[in-house]
């Protein structure tokens, strides 16, 4: 065997000896099992009637509370969030996160913190999503 062979067979054998020890000390992962997609879906409005301003007793001039029926209910439960954005003539505007009665019908809204004003009411904005 000539030289120039055995130097070429031992490089090739070191090489794969490395190669092969390489690949025995690297770790192995653990991946779980996941789900990625894509999907779409109508998306609707609701419809908010019968909306009730309740004033203060003592300061009438002060909006307690509002309460206002909307439709399709937006459950009590679960991920169902009400929202109201009262826009005012001065400052504000003042937002106020409101809750759903038992059926998801009837949505009331403290407007005490910070104190909503009639007589600074101009327009009511309600964002809901279930």
């Amino acid at each position: 065997m000539s030289n120039r062979l055995v130097r070429f067979a031992v490089a090739f054998g070191a090489a794969a000896a490395v190669a092969g020890g390489a690949y025995a000390f690297t770790a192995a992962n653990t991946v779980p099992t996941s789900n990625a997609g894509a999907g779409s879906g109508a998306v609707s409005g609701y419809t908010v009637t019968n909306v009730h301003y309740a004033l203060d007793a003592t300061t009438p001039a002060n909006v307690d509370s509002l309460t206002f029926n909307v439709s399709p209910v937006i459950p009590s439960s679960g991920s169902g969030k009400v929202i109201v954005q009262a826009a005012l003539s001065a400052g504000g505007p003042d937002t106020f996160t409101c809750s759903t009665d038992t059926t998801g019908a009837i949505v009331t809204c403290a407007t005490t913190a910070p104190q909503l004003t009639a007589a600074l009411l101009t327009s009511l904005t309600v964002v809901a999503a279930q």
